[in-house]
């Protein structure tokens, strides 16, 4: 990390979110470890590290992780689906959390929550894999370690899921949502994101997750954004991704250059 503020250590990440403490971070969709490296470096709060819409798989999740965790970085992946198979091997990589596609129902909220944790779950135990120091954390020191900062943030994202986003939200072991606006645009026929109906699910998601005291997580394009979503609730933020931040330096740069040369 830059500069000489000390950053909480990425375990503490569940804490800070559910507290509703401001946190940034981006979505690493090129499959390498640089880019969770320089977000780590520069200060960030944590990665997604996204499985859905990007071409990435156990092997390069496990590595991004490991450089997430070099880099005091909460890593969270975004899986492709909630299959209790793919959300185990990330946590078992040692991810800090998992944000789960499409959680329309209270039923699969409930079946998250519980792939997520080991007491009151049914997440299968093994303690030779990262996320137990490769066979170094006593089992029960491991059940509670992980169930104490696992972090299971819903993705609110289809129409339907706003006819059950009380119940949704009530789900115990659901840690917090993130708005899915660009899905949510698409499935209401909207044109834009900025458009009333989608406008009124997000301040419909918020409001439930504010009855049930879980923090909201949105996507934005820019700190100005950001504010006018913590004005109506959100406290964690997910700027772009490394390839739109690298795609606009990389556009502004060759602009720079075209005017000057």
């Amino acid at each position: 990390m830059s500069g000489d503020v000390v950053r909480p250590h990425f375990s503490s990440f569940r804490r800070r979110f559910s507290a509703r403490q401001t946190v940034v971070g981006s979505f690493i969709k090129t499959p390498t470890t640089h880019a969770t490296e320089i977000f780590g470096a520069l200060g960030y709060d944590f990665v997604v590290i996204d499985e859905e819409h990007a071409p990435i798989d156990r092997a390069m999740t496990d590595v991004m992780l490991l450089a997430a965790r070099a880099s005091n970085l909460a890593g969270i992946v975004r899986v492709s689906s909630d299959d209790p198979a793919k959300i185990l091997s990330c946590l078992d990589c040692g991810a800090t959390g998992v944000l789960v596609p499409h959680v329309a129902t209270v039923e699969k909220a409930r079946a998250v929550a519980a792939t997520a944790r080991y007491r009151g779950g049914r997440r299968g135990y093994s303690g030779s894999a990262r996320a137990g120091a490769y066979g170094g954390t006593p089992m029960w020191s491991l059940v509670d370690e992980q169930d104490a900062s696992v972090c299971a943030i819903a993705m609110i994202e289809d129409p339907e899921a706003l006819d059950q986003i009380d119940g949704i939200a009530a789900v115990d072991g659901i840690h917090g949502f993130f708005i899915g606006r660009g899905d949510l645009t698409v499935a209401l026929g909207a044109k834009s994101s900025a458009d009333a109906s989608v406008k009124d699910a997000v301040i419909r998601i918020i409001a439930a997750a504010k009855k049930a005291a879980k923090p909201v997580c949105v996507m934005v394009a820019s700190a100005a954004e950001a504010k006018d979503f913590a004005g109506l609730g959100a406290s964690a933020f997910i700027i772009s991704s490394d390839q739109g931040q690298m795609r606009r330096a990389a556009a502004q740069t060759l602009t720079d250059f075209k005017t000057l040369v």
